[in-house]
């Protein structure tokens, strides 16, 4: 979405990444809209949207913005318009086909993230939106919002005044920022941090964290894959080991008929490669079939996507090492084959 900075109130870097950014995490609170004047008055700003969080639809989050928002993530109207006042509505489209709904429509959301909202009632039943547009599928978050104007939640929050007073009492939840210069990225955080109330997550510095904090559980999972390697290549190698004693009649044979013992051993090579081969494929095959499962189910319930599923330049390197793997373990079985002594067999004992 190009958002170079999320500012919200004090609390969790990481916490106010999450709630911005993804929406997979609750708010550490709110910051006057004054803020929002504030940002958008300093040279290193380039773009600054306000986000009010807080409702719910059935589960799917209510967020009051600008026009704007729909931008940053390039969304696009699939049918009616976005809103141009209070209490206007578009809806994600995943919040389309779950709730039902289409343009016309009315609906009431319900306090906080719990699924209690419905098309008829709710905990803010005497407050409906009216659906004006439904936005197209985007395997993004937007999917799963529901977008309408900051006054929409101010009317819902506030009865005693007037939605479209913007006065000093008036708060968001979070502000997404985009750089206007790459001086920004060094200077603007912090100024956002020494501001009373303000603190500033930058996305790219949130998950660099956070694979420095999963970086310990990936080790442990390599190593669990080289195990499991180590165990593949003795599991081949006592397969072709006892291949071998179970057939030395039929290898034995081939030598009377003339095979030479490097044309035996040729053909437990063979086995283990025509073994690699089918592991090499069926492993490829499971591993990207797993990650596109996981891949939709995070885009259908988080709006979270994996990016390309194409194969890397490091997984063409995986027919090669099985390959090698593969004659590593065959080795002593070939060997074994080549040095089969046919005399000593074929007057051994039935």
């Amino acid at each position: 979405a190009g958002i170079d900075l999320v500012v919200g109130a004090k609390g969790s870097p990481m916490q106010i990444r999450l709630a911005g950014v993804f929406h997979l995490d609750a708010p550490t609170g709110n910051i006057p809209l004054a803020t929002l004047d504030l940002l958008k008055a300093q040279p290193l700003v380039g773009q600054a949207v306000p986000l009010s969080l807080g409702d719910a639809f059935r589960g799917f989050r209510i967020v009051g913005t600008t026009p704007d928002y729909v931008d940053l993530y390039g969304g696009k109207v699939s049918s009616g318009a976005l809103w141009t006042q209070p209490m206007q509505a578009v809806l994600g489209a995943e919040v389309a086909r779950a709730g039902g709904l289409k343009v016309g429509d009315r609906f009431a959301g319900s306090h906080g993230l719990a699924d209690r909202g419905s098309a008829g009632g709710g905990a803010h039943g005497d407050h409906l939106f009216e659906v004006v547009g439904v936005l197209a599928e985007s395997g993004s978050v937007l999917d799963r919002l529901v977008l309408t104007d900051l006054a929409s939640v101010w009317e819902v929050h506030d009865d005693h005044h007037d939605a479209n007073d913007i006065g000093p009492a008036r708060e968001i939840t979070l502000a997404l920022v985009r750089y206007r210069s790459p001086l920004a990225a060094a200077m603007l955080p912090r100024w956002v941090n020494a501001q009373d109330g303000l603190q500033a997550a930058a996305p790219a510095l949130e998950t660099a964290r956070l694979m420095r904090l999963v970086g310990a559980g990936t080790e442990v999972l390599r190593g669990f894959g080289i195990v499991l390697l180590a165990a593949a290549g003795l599991s081949v190698w006592v397969a072709l080991l006892h291949a071998v004693r179970a057939r030395q009649g039929d290898l034995a044979m081939l030598r009377m008929l003339g095979a030479p013992g490097r044309r035996v051993a040729a053909l437990i090579a063979l086995e283990a490669l025509l073994l690699a081969g089918v592991a090499t494929v069926l492993g490829l095959a499971a591993g990207h079939g797993l990650v596109m499962l996981l891949e939709r189910l995070l885009a259908e319930r988080q709006s979270l996507r994996l990016g390309q599923l194409d194969f890397s330049d490091a997984e063409w390197l995986v027919p090669a090492l099985a390959a090698g793997l593969a004659l590593l373990s065959a080795a002593w079985p070939a060997w074994r084959a080549y040095r089969l002594d046919v005399t000593t067999l074929l007057q051994a004992p039935r």
